[in-house]
């Protein structure tokens, strides 16, 4: 079965039910890049909204992670994963599964992997993603796209950051920003580093960032748990 096969071969390399929710704020692909290689014909991107909002409260929040295909024909079978990183922690992906905990690259918190079997060309699928963040830090969140088959890197945006230089701790939620590093409540602003992005690629020619940075992010590392398991004779 390609999903167990497949999901293996990613890890290696680096690091459906789907739900159509709309968020309040345009997506943006900010922090996404290309892979080295891809199919003629396929060219998949991300979003992410430019905008979320954090109860200040239960620190929960909620983001559409979108995927489209804008290449002139349908794409293989692709895995697209969504990781946390620091302060931000994603807790469910719906129509996704969760990559084990002891699988999961350095400093993840929180990893799922969402299977699509084909996206048609000018097609997209989005995919609710339900999140923690503690305002007291700083978050990222990364999302690779590979094929299913293989372990060629379509895109990857990210690691991005969410975050406010503008805390709002006696409000009921905190506006965080795409592209944004976080300034928690009480910091020094003028003291903090500029909120640019960091950067989501190695230089023009060289390999991508989960390749030669040592993110390794693991969309398939569930399917190299399931694979080392021995399938049950009936």
């Amino acid at each position: 079965m390609y999903v167990k096969a497949a999901a293996g071969a990613v890890l290696a390399l680096l690091l459906t039910t789907t739900v159509a929710a709309a968020d309040p704020t345009p997506g943006s692909s900010q922090g996404g890049t290309p892979g080295p290689s891809a199919p003629a014909g396929v060219k998949v991107s991300t979003e992410l909204p430019s905008k979320i909002s954090v109860d200040n409260t239960s620190e929960a929040t909620t983001l559409t992670a979108r995927i489209t295909n804008n290449g002139s024909k349908a794409t293989p079978a692709i895995v697209l994963s969504v990781v946390g990183f620091g302060a931000l922690k994603v807790t469910d992906v719906k129509g996704c599964s969760p990559v084990p905990t002891t699988r999961r690259p350095k400093g993840a918190n929180g990893a799922y992997y969402c299977q699509i079997s084909a996206l048609a060309a000018g097609a997209s699928k989005a995919f609710t993603v339900s999140a923690t963040y503690d305002l007291q830090g700083k978050g990222q969140i990364c999302l690779p796209v590979t094929l299913g088959t293989g372990e060629t890197l379509l895109w990857q945006q990210g690691p991005v950051p969410f975050g406010t230089t503008r805390p709002t701790p006696n409000a009921p939620d905190t506006p965080l920003l795409l592209g944004t590093n976080n300034v928690p409540a009480g910091q020094d602003v003028s003291a903090s580093p500029s909120p640019d992005l960091p950067s989501t690629g190695a230089p023009e020619g060289a390999l991508p960032l989960a390749l030669a940075g040592g993110l390794l992010l693991a969309a398939g590392a569930a399917g190299l748990w399931l694979t080392a398991r021995k399938p049950r004779r009936h």
